[in-house]
C-alpha cells in the first residue's frame, strides 16, 4: 500500500488559507468575549459565530463525542477542557483552542489569556509570565521551522527557549501534529528535544506547533468527563498553537491574521504569503 505523502501541493496550500483565517477570527472573538463573570460557554458561542460568519464550520464538533467549537481549559486544566456554565474568576488563566473546516481543509490554533486580579498581583504576574514564555516558545519553534532542514529541530528550539526563562515543565504526553484534510495528521511535532531528525522540512509541509507548558510537574490525568487533561499537582498550565505552512517562498502562519509577521519579527524571520 502506498504511504500518503505528508506534503501538500501549492494548490492545496492555497486552500488552507481560508480555514486558517476563520480559525484566527474565532480566537479574536473569543479574546474579545473573555472577562470576569463570563462563562466558557459564552466564549464558545462567540468563537462559533466568527467561524460561521466566514463560511466555515467548527471542526472540533466533528470529533466523535465532542459537541463544542472550542476547548476551554482553566488554571490547572492543560488542554481539551469542555466549555461549561462556569464563570471565569479574577486571576484565572484560560486557554482557548479552536479550529475551523472550510472547503474540506482545516485550521487549528490556541491562545492563553490571564484575567486581572488586583488582590493577587503576584499570581497574575506568575501566570502571565507562564503564558508569555509558552507563546514565545511557539514563535521560537515557528522561526526555527523557517530555517530547519528537519522537523524535529522545532522541538529543540521550543525547549531551548523555555529553559532559558525558568524551571517550567513541558508536557511530553501531548504534542503538535500535521494538519490538512484532517485536523490531526502525521507527522508528530515535538515540543522538546528528541534523537530522531524527523521528516525533511520542504515545501508542502503543514504543521500545528503547540507547546503546552506548566508551572510544576508534567504529570497529568484525564478527568471523568473523558476529555479534560489536568495537572496532577493542581498548578497552572498554558497552551499556545498555530498552524504553519512551508512553501516554495518561505513560511506562512495560516492561523495568524498577519501570517505571523509580528510574532516572528523578534526572531528575524519575515513570513511570505502563499502565492
Amino acid at each position: 500500500m502506498l504511504r500518503k505523502s505528508i506534503y501538500k501541493s501549492p494548490a492545496q496550500l492555497r486552500l488552507m488559507v481560508e480555514p486558517g483565517l476563520a480559525t484566527a477570527a474565532s480566537l479574536v472573538a473569543a479574546r474579545n468575549t473573555v472577562g470576569i463573570g463570563v462563562t466558557t460557554l459564552e466564549v464558545d458561542a462567540a468563537a462559533e459565530a466568527a467561524i460561521v460568519a466566514r463560511g466555515g464550520q467548527p471542526n472540533f464538533k466533528l470529533e466523535p463525542g465532542y459537541n463544542h467549537t472550542i476547548c476551554a481549559s482553566v488554571n490547572e486544566e492543560v488542554v481539551h477542557g469542555i466549555p461549561t456554565s462556569r464563570a471565569l474568576q479574577p486571576g484565572d488563566i484560560l486557554s482557548v483552542d479552536s479550529g475551523a473546516i472550510l472547503g474540506g481543509w482545516n485550521g487549528d490554533a490556541a491562545i492563553s489569556i490571564v484575567l486581572p486580579d488586583p488582590a493577587r498581583p503576584e499570581l497574575v504576574a506568575e501566570r502571565q509570565k507562564l503564558s508569555d514564555v509558552t507563546e514565545g516558545s511557539m514563535w521560537a519553534g515557528i522561526a526555527r521551522l523557517a530555517r530547519a532542514s528537519h522537523l524535529n529541530e522545532v522541538g529543540e528550539a521550543v525547549q531551548e527557549y523555555i529553559e532559558k526563562r525558568g524551571a517550567y515543565g513541558i508536557l511530553t504526553d501531548y504534542v503538535g501534529h500535521g494538519i490538512g484534510r484532517s485536523m490531526h495528521e502525521a507527522p508528530p511535532v515535538f515540543n522538546y528535544r528528541v534523537r530522531q531528525k524527523g521528516p525533511e522540512v520542504k515545501p508542502g509541509l503543514v504543521v500545528a506547533i503547540e507547546p503546552m507548558v506548566v508551572l510544576g510537574s508534567i504529570d497529568t490525568h484525564v478527568r471523568e468527563d473523558d476529555w479534560t487533561v489536568a495537572t496532577d499537582d493542581g498548578l497552572a498550565a498554558a497552551h499556545w498553537e498555530h498552524s504553519v505552512a512551508v512553501h516554495k517562498d518561505g513560511i506562512w502562519v495560516l492561523t495568524a491574521e498577519d501570517g505571523g509577521a509580528a510574532g516572528l519579527a523578534p526572531f528575524g524571520v519575515t513570513p511570505t504569503p502563499i502565492a
